[in-house]
């Protein structure tokens, strides 16, 4: 284990992920100091912080000329930021809190899941896979809301070893790693997404295949062999992994057809045993078993979580039905292909609820599959301009998600469907995803 005893560590935003690493830092001995924009009387963990000898910051340039041996940066903040730009110039290292976990904990079984889309759903069933498979040693963590520095401290996985950690990995936190290597890696999909954090849809997707960029023979990379820019980059970016592959379309190592999920040319399990909906999630489903596998769970515990999953919660997730009207919430689907594919898992008419964050992304791609939607709904930032693009103006735009569901609402008959999937972030008037989901979920319950 690296040590960090007596060095001087700067961590640049806090959150969940920078309180963590805060904490595990000084529990290896580090001076710590946080630079936040927020005002120390701002930050609700003040005390705490300070009772552990923390210093509380603010980002005046002074603070950036100070003499650290590190930086860990959170995933949300921009590297291309004045005050990181300079750290760098400065020949200070800038990391982010998943490869300070990954340098300090003893040797772990690490699967990382990315992509653009289906991340959650897949991370989440392969840790009940693996829970069932390996019990009291699996731990689900990363970007799906708990900081991987957060469950080596609550697990002791500074000093046991041999756990299996799945890590849902953003591509915010994948462009400042250097030594981090998972056992199994997989890129779900590649779809257009943070090109206002990236720069462009090249760096974006490179990013993500920086999950891959430290493995060798000795590991595995799961092949989506269904996408094409999976295909592409792949060929730019050559994997040194072993590579296994599956797909929703061909044969491949891992296949689903019309009715059973086959590995290796025999039936694993039928698809009717899947809770969860849309072909989109079968394909998750064959990520998960094929990680699952290559981390050596048996047949009997993928098949037993599999039939026991029933999906996430701001995943197309069904809220309630009202006057033969169901409502689904799916605040997680933040980019337009998550909408696409929210869309695709209906058959009935659809009232699309959409916007939120103004990403400046095209809504174009969406538009083939506006045949089955009855009215666009718009709200939000980018409310204005998704109505004017997707719909010519003949949608509905309001100021806010109470708004929009009671124009859908009124629009509503039996049979119909009211989907919520934003096609971008929430940061116009919510805080995260989760808070714009809750908000609709306790909306239309009150209905």
């Amino acid at each position: 284990m690296e040590s960090y005893n007596g060095k001087n560590i700067l961590i640049l935003g806090l959150a969940r992920s920078g309180l963590a690493a805060a904490k595990l830092l000084r529990q290896l001995g580090a001076a710590v100091t946080v630079s936040e924009r927020k005002s120390p009387e701002e930050i609700p963990e003040k005390a705490e912080l300070e009772a552990l000898g923390v210093r509380l910051t603010g980002q005046t340039p002074e603070i950036f000329e100070e003499d650290y041996d590190l930086a860990i940066k959170n995933p949300g903040i921009n590297g291309n930021l004045w005050f990181v730009r300079r750290l760098r110039e400065r020949g200070i290292p800038v990391i982010t809190e998943i490869e300070l976990a990954y340098r300090v904990a003893a040797p772990q079984f690490y699967i990382a899941v990315t992509g653009t889309n289906g991340k959650t759903t897949t991370a989440s069933l392969l840790y009940e896979i693996l829970q069932k498979a390996f019990p009291g040693k699996a731990h689900l963590t990363g970007n799906i809301g708990k900081a991987l520095c957060e469950t080596v401290m609550e697990n002791d996985l500074l000093h046991q070893a041999g756990h299996y950690v799945v890590l849902e990995i953003s591509n915010f936190q994948l462009v400042d790693i250097v030594d981090f290597c998972p056992n199994v890696a997989v890129i779900l999909n590649l779809a257009p997404d943070h090109i206002d954090f990236m720069g462009s849809e090249d760096a974006y997707y490179r990013s993500k295949c920086r999950v891959y960029e430290n493995m060798d023979e000795n590991g595995v990379f799961l092949k989506n062999a269904d996408d094409p820019l999976i295909e592409t980059y792949t060929n730019l970016l050559p994997v040194k992994a072993k590579t296994f592959t599956f797909s929703i379309e061909k044969p491949a190592e891992l296949y689903a057809d019309a009715q059973n999920v086959i590995l290796n040319n025999r039936i694993l399990f039928p698809l009717r045993d899947l809770k969860i909906v849309g072909r989109h999630n079968v394909q998750n489903v064959l990520a998960a078993v094929g990680a699952a596998l290559a981390a050596g769970a048996d047949e009997a515990s993928i098949i037993a979580a599999v039939q026991g999953f029933s999906g996430v919660e701001h995943r197309i997730e069904f809220v309630r039905e009202l006057d033969g009207v169901r409502y689904y919430n799916d605040s997680k689907g933040t980019n337009v292909d998550a909408t696409v594919t929210a869309l695709k898992a209906f058959s009935q008419p659809v009232i699309l609820l959409a916007g939120g964050y103004e990403k400046g992304l095209s809504f174009t791609p969406l538009k083939p599959y506006l045949k089955n939607v009855k009215q666009v709904v718009g709200f939000g930032a980018c409310g204005e301009r998704l109505i004017r693009e997707l719909t010519e103006n003949s949608g509905i735009l309001v100021e806010n998600l109470a708004q929009a569901l009671d124009a859908a609402r009124k629009l509503a008959e039996a049979g119909d469907v009211v989907l919520l999937s934003p096609t971008t972030s929430s940061f116009d008037q919510y805080s995260c995803f989760e808070e714009r989901g809750d908000h609709f979920k306790s909306l239309v319950n009150a209905l």
